[in-house]
């Protein structure tokens, strides 16, 4: 995985010095020459992996983030063509959207190669479950109440007790791939918790039953708030 976006963060930065020499050759400016295309907080979207540990983030999403952010910078570009005030640029653009069509066919090759691997340790018998995060992190905060606000940490607590029976009921499959954590890592309940946001994230993105979804969606909904709330805290938790 680092070796695939290493090369595409290469190919995006000569991508960068392209922009410049077209602009100056132009002499028009590269930040603005088309009025009213999208900005840039529009077309990138982490869609929530900045609020999780980098290392709890599987290849499968990142991957698949990646995808859906480059599918984005082909329609900028395409856009860019389709309105360009000169040949040159217009040309200029369609290179760059034919060269995002090469980083997505790349990163759609290395997602579905993320995915048959993750599919394969989710079927090893080795490792942890979702259910045994869960479990550690209901523990982990009802021990939390004497340091900070009671009320919450139950609420928090509660939840993950409720989501490890869903994930029973719901005979919900997944087998989060830590192996790059240690187990330190996992005595802290605000890492404990990104890394368990992050699978549910992820059983978003391949989750196909409704069911399973609504509840992927809720649980992240939940984890989301415990986190932000767990990061007020003091930081050795």
């Amino acid at each position: 995985m680092v070796a695939v976006f290493e090369r595409l963060i290469a190919e995006e930065k000569s991508h960068l010095s392209q922009v410049a020499d077209w602009s100056r050759a132009t002499g028009l400016d590269a930040a603005g020459f088309v009025t009213g295309a999208p900005s840039v907080p529009d077309l990138f979207d982490a869609e929530g992996a900045d609020l999780i540990p980098a290392e709890a983030l599987s290849a499968y999403r990142a991957f698949s983030i990646a995808v859906r952010n480059e599918e984005r910078a082909f329609e900028f570009w395409s856009y860019v063509a389709g309105r360009a005030p000169a040949p040159e640029i217009r040309q200029a653009a369609e290179r760059m959207a034919g060269e995002e069509l090469g980083h997505i066919a790349t990163l759609r090759r290395e997602r579905r190669s993320a995915f048959h691997h993750a599919r394969q340790d989710a079927s090893s018998e080795a490792g942890v479950t979702l259910e045994d995060l869960e479990h550690r992190l209901h523990v982990q905060l009802s021990g939390l109440r004497d340091i900070a606000d009671a009320r919450e940490l139950t609420r928090f607590a509660d939840e993950a007790k409720e989501r490890l029976g869903q994930c029973r009921d719901l005979h919900v499959v997944f087998k989060p791939n830590v192996d790059g954590f240690s187990q330190a890592a996992f005595e802290r309940p605000a890492v404990l918790c990104g890394i368990i946001l992050d699978c549910y994230l992820d059983l978003m993105a391949r989750e196909k039953d409704e069911r399973g979804l609504v509840f992927a969606q809720e649980a992240a909904s939940q984890l989301v708030q415990c986190l932000l709330f767990l990061r007020g805290l003091p930081p050795k938790v």
